[in-house]
This record gives structure tokens, C-alpha cells and sequence, in this order.
């Protein structure tokens, strides 16, 4: 019974985050300004993924099996 309270207490603890909004440590700034850019990005602006760094799905997935087709390029080992 301990071992399950243990463990109940573990992932609790291990769920909860702080959930705050990110800044710089004290004494530290945010990275110098990109070249030609308007303005300072912020740490929101930093952390924001490109779309070509995290694309879109775009192949959908097969629900069922199919048969292959023939591939000519399938050749036994020599």
C-alpha cells in the first residue's frame, strides 16, 4: 500500500508544473537584435517554431490495408 502511495504521490508531484511566462535570468538579456530587423524579439518570439521547422502532416494515413503495387526496382540479392 505504500509503494502505490508512493508512486500516486511521485506522479502527481511530477505533473504539476509552474506554468509562467518565460524570462530572462536575472542579470541576462535576450539575444541581440537580428540584423534588419524592426524590432527586439521577445522570449514568445523566440520560442515560436517556423513552419518549416514543424511542418504540416500532409500525407494521410492509410485506414486500411491495400496491396502493393508491383515495384520494378525490388530486385532479389544478387
Amino acid at each position: 500500500m505504500r509503494i502505490v502511495a508512493a508512486l500516486t504521490l511521485a506522479v502527481l508531484l511530477g505533473a504539476c508544473g509552474q506554468k509562467a511566462k518565460l524570462e530572462p535570468v536575472a542579470g541576462q538579456d535576450l539575444p541581440p537584435k537580428p540584423f534588419g530587423a524592426e524590432t527586439q524579439p521577445d522570449a514568445a518570439d523566440l520560442l515560436a517554431l517556423d513552419p518549416q521547422a514543424a511542418p504540416d502532416r500532409s500525407v494521410e494515413l492509410r485506414t486500411r490495408s491495400e496491396e502493393r503495387e508491383d515495384d520494378p526496382f525490388d530486385l532479389p540479392p544478387e
